[in-house]
């Protein structure tokens, strides 16, 4: 769970740009420092894209959360990889169409853990909304963890938004969603989206990063995207970019970035 204040401060980086504070930055928040900035600067310098990226990443996962709660039902959310709080957050969403909805944050970035304190406190009476701290790349701790908080013989949403491109090896990546989707019970879907390598200037961009000293982040093919959702029933209109998923109105605008949503069968 959420380790105390003074702890989670000890670890923050303040010099090292990270990914949860680049983002935050992209998106127009202010949990970020001046090594995060030039990082994001450098990127949107070659692949401005990246800023509409950010922003359609999370009018994405509302536009999801709201169709997994209002139309499919689910009540349960392992938010995996969450990120700092902007616009409306998962739990804002479910909960605000299923007031009893749980939600499980899983993130290990110590900002992101220090922020948890704030976001908890607007989750609904009916409802419970926690933060796992956990590494995505030991799914099974993280499992373990949301069992507190989850009942795992009803359907789950599991979720990766924009987060496993940290994983270079592909492979890795299948392992990961594979034992978390192995843990949850059939009628579960996963939600996936991640940057893929649709564009000569998303590269640049992706090379700009590695290159500011942040984590490097993979593309990833449409195939190797797509090979995530393996043995599970894509949900229309399947592997699209994230702009052009049931989107309010007209269709978004092309994006190198690229999602769907599955249900476990």
């Amino acid at each position: 769970m959420v380790n105390s204040r003074a702890d989670l401060a000890a670890r923050i980086r303040s010099d090292v740009p990270h990914a949860a504070r680049i983002w935050n930055y992209w998106m127009g928040g202010k949990d970020n420092f001046e090594a995060d900035r030039a990082a994001g600067d450098a990127v949107a310098s070659v692949y401005p894209d990246i800023v509409t990226m950010a922003v359609e990443s999370r009018k994405f996962l509302i536009r999801v959360v709201r169709h997994l709660a209002a139309e499919a039902g689910v009540d349960q959310f392992l938010d995996i990889g969450t990120g700092l709080p902007t616009m409306q957050n998962t739990h804002e969403v479910a909960q605000g169409i299923l007031p009893h909805a749980r939600i499980v944050y899983v993130d290990n970035d110590p900002l992101v853990l220090v922020h948890a304190r704030a976001l908890l406190r607007n989750t609904t009476p009916q409802g419970v909304t926690t933060y796992v701290d956990g590494d995505y790349n030991e799914p099974e701790p993280i499992v373990e963890d949301a069992k507190n908080v989850l009942d795992f013989t009803r359907p789950i949403a599991v979720m990766f938004m924009g987060v496993l491109g940290y994983v270079e090896d592909i492979a890795a990546v299948r392992s990961i969603v594979s034992r978390v989707m192995d843990a949850v019970p059939s009628g579960s879907y996963l939600v996936l989206w991640d940057g893929t390598d649709t564009g000569e200037a998303v590269n640049e961009g992706s090379q700009k990063l590695a290159e500011s000293g942040a984590a490097p982040y993979y593309l990833r093919t449409l195939d190797a995207l797509g090979s995530c959702f393996d043995g599970l029933e894509l949900v229309e209109p399947g592997l699209v970019p994230i702009t052009r998923w049931r989107p309010d109105g007209e269709e978004g605008p092309w994006i190198d970035a690229h999602g769907a949503v599955a249900r476990k069968p």
